[in-house]
């Protein structure tokens, strides 16, 4: 049975090699002024360093350019786009029209990932993008297993799948929090990957602390929760998804370092001994919950909910 690829996106160049070691087949790295919502902040030179590291290992690099672009940003998408054909990186991350037809240009051959986070739920549209030069389509984290599975049935793309981390609720491009501080008269450091400067939203009501940050495409809520189905692979193996997304955002290297080892060995019993993988996916999974901290309990996202807009 084929196994999904296991990617990860780490938080700086130091991440690569350790999680390369844990069982990491591809990383998604980038930088700001392109990508959205990224672990870490790489430099063109960074991506390169990552590239060379993953690829002398034998691993793939993806570079996310799924920001939402305004005109200011058009001039610079072919630029960047023909550097990371230069350096080799596996694939682009896309969720703009603007990058594809920028690709067509600078980089025909360059394998390009269709990555909207909200509109990717139906193959029809998947296979849409398909025929426009997407190789993958990454599915939105709000529909259920039953979808997904549907899905990839029916996908002429690669189906990629995050299957633990946290999700984003809502998204701005203007920077709430920054513009509140200023009118206050308040300087704020627009800083979202020092532990000790997180902010969160506290809904006292249900308990919950809602991370929240800005970077350059504007200000970001998070879920409360991080998804987490270690136990519930094996019917997405069994159906082919072609790629197990692990985001790191906001997480340690330590922390996705150990995750990304039991998702490593849950992939490898899924696909090869299921009845394995039936004896010890709780343990994976109660593994997994001693990770977490206090504040980030573990959940199933919507995988096994009626999705209703």
């Amino acid at each position: 049975m084929k196994k999904p690829e296991l990617l990860v996106t780490p938080t700086t160049v130091n991440d690569i090699l350790p999680l390369i070691d844990a069982g990491a087949d591809a990383i998604m790295v980038g930088e700001q002024k392109f990508g959205l919502r990224l672990a870490g902040e790489f430099s063109r030179e960074d991506i390169k360093k990552a590239a060379e590291l993953v690829h002398a290992n034998g691993k793939k690099v993806y570079v996310a350019m799924n920001a939402i672009f305004h005109n200011d940003k058009l001039d610079l998408l072919e630029d960047y786009i023909s550097y990371l054909n230069e350096i080799n990186v596996d694939a682009i991350v896309f969720g703009d029209p603007s990058v594809l037809l920028a690709a067509k240009q600078a980089a025909p051959d360059m394998k390009l990932h269709w990555n909207t986070e909200t509109t990717a739920t139906n193959w029809y549209t998947c296979n849409y993008w398909g025929r426009k030069g997407a190789k993958r389509a990454v599915l939105s984290r709000e529909i259920n297993m039953d979808a997904i599975v549907e899905t990839k049935e029916n996908a002429e793309v690669e189906i990629e799948v995050q299957v633990h981390g946290m999700s984003c609720m809502f998204q701005s491009k203007r920077s709430l929090l920054g513009n509140y501080f200023e009118y206050q008269g308040k300087a704020m450091e627009v800083e979202n990957r020092k532990q000790e400067k997180n902010m969160f939203l506290h809904d006292k009501e249900r308990g919950n602390k809602y991370p929240i940050f800005e970077d350059e495409n504007g200000t970001h809520i998070m879920s409360p929760n991080d998804m987490c189905i270690i136990d519930e692979l094996q019917e997405m193996v069994d159906a082919g998804v072609d790629s197990f997304k692990i985001d790191g955002i906001l997480k340690d290297t330590d922390y996705l370092v150990e995750i990304t080892k039991l998702y490593r060995k849950a992939i490898d019993l899924a696909a090869g001994d299921q009845d394995q993988y039936d004896e010890e996916k709780d343990e994976l999974l109660a593994r997994a919950e001693e990770l977490q901290p206090d504040n980030r309990p573990l959940d199933t996202g919507f995988f096994f909910k009626e999705t209703v807009y």
